[in-house]
């Protein structure tokens, strides 16, 4: 579901385009928008204290065939992304899960991965070097 939810909306629609026909649903909780707090804390360890608000989408479904449920919450407001996401969770309950995983799961981790490597090679290319100098008046 964490891979889902930071996925970027578009390579999670091109490829659930090209995973095949969607599954029949209904709709336990149509995607709805609204915001979360998001609490932070210092140093990772420190007092929680309220960060900020966010805006996610959420939704529940149900696959008509088998009756598993898919769950899912984004950031942002594609409900778009949010139906896609909470299809995925719901076929990763079935027998298509290693399909899902092949055919979506697995290349969106590896775009993702990339993405990753090539942010850090752009900020390493900005990264400052300070040395220091023996001055022998020691």
């Amino acid at each position: 579901m964490g891979l889902l939810a930071r996925a970027p909306a578009m390579a999670l629609a091109e490829l659930w385009a090209g995973f095949g026909a969607e599954p029949g649903f209904s709709w336990l909780r149509p995607p709805e928008t609204g915001a979360v707090m998001v609490r932070g804390r210092m140093g990772g360890t420190g007092a929680a204290f309220n960060l900020g608000e966010m805006t996610v989408t959420r939704c529940v479904l149900k696959l008509d065939e088998g009756g598993a449920v898919g769950h899912a919450c984004v950031q942002g407001r594609d409900r778009d992304k949010a139906r896609r996401a909470a299809l995925i969770d719901a076929l990763m309950q079935t027998g298509r899960a290693e399909d899902c995983r092949s055919k979506v799961l697995g290349p969106l981790a590896a775009r993702m991965e990339e993405a990753g490597r090539a942010r850090a090679a752009r900020a390493a290319a900005t990264k400052v070097e300070f040395f220091t100098m023996v001055r022998g008046e020691d």
